[in-house]
């Protein structure tokens, strides 16, 4: 619960921090725009096409009765479309850390620098940046993506599809969303994805409390672009206090 907390309090530091320095705010929202655009044609895509994926997914409800047809895909649409929300948050800041690579580690070391340095300075060109953004977001989506089928398919077990497993979706997202969102800080001391994913798994707790209310504010698209630089900044906090090198 200390750590669950901890991570909480991370993101309000981070929210405070961006507050005292709107310029910053503002310097980390173009990024998140951009990809709001794509983020968001690609969900309408998918939600249109949500009953013909259902269908196919579901090709043993074809003998079944009309009741408990309807019913078993009306079930599988719901959780496709939470699946899709699912991937479509953790995309969403995997392609703004890459495009914004250079505004969010200029960001990173900002606050790094406002609470008295950081160990190391991350002289990386701009495309080195954004490359290692674009390596990390799909490492962290593949995994997201192998979670997200175990979860589709805990979905069709009575009552506990329906409670259970849309609570320990949104933790797993939010778990890999503080994977994304602390690639800037970690990287700026030397910590690798491999060293920060273990860590981080060692104080699931803490990335938790970080992570899933992001996730579930993230889940609306304008509160995703407005939060995108203090998410970052917060995430630095994380490292800093709770995940040193």
């Amino acid at each position: 619960m200390r750590d669950l907390l901890a991570g909480a309090g991370c993101l309000v530091s981070g929210v405070r921090w961006v507050a005292r320095h709107p310029r910053q705010w503002l310097f980390g929202l173009l990024p998140a725009l951009i990809t709001l655009v794509l983020d968001v044609a690609v969900i309408v895509l998918l939600i249109v096409s949500a009953s013909d994926l259902v269908t196919w997914a579901t090709p043993f409800a074809d003998t079944w009765g009309e009741t408990w047809r309807t019913v078993s895909r009306v079930a599988a649409g719901v959780i496709l479309v939470g699946a899709v929300l699912l991937l479509a948050v953790l995309v969403f800041t995997a392609v703004t850390l890459a495009i914004g690579a250079p505004f969010y580690d200029k960001l990173a070391e900002r606050v790094d620098a406002d609470l008295g340095g950081a160990a190391s300075d991350d002289a990386r060109p701009v495309w080195r940046q954004a490359v290692a953004a674009i390596t990390e977001g799909v490492r962290v989506v593949v995994y997201a993506a192998v979670c997200g089928v175990v979860l589709f398919a805990l979905g069709f077990v009575p009552v506990v599809g329906q409670t259970v497993v849309p609570v320990v979706g949104a933790c797993v997202s939010g778990f890999f969303l503080t994977v994304e969102l602390t690639a800037a800080a970690a990287e700026r001391r030397g910590l690798t994805f491999r060293r920060r994913f273990a860590a981080l798994r060692r104080k699931k707790m803490l990335a938790v409390g970080f992570g899933t209310p992001l996730f579930l504010l993230f889940l609306v698209p304008v509160v995703a672009v407005v939060l995108m630089p203090a998410a970052v900044a917060g995430a630095t906090y994380l490292i800093r206090e709770r995940l040193p090198a």
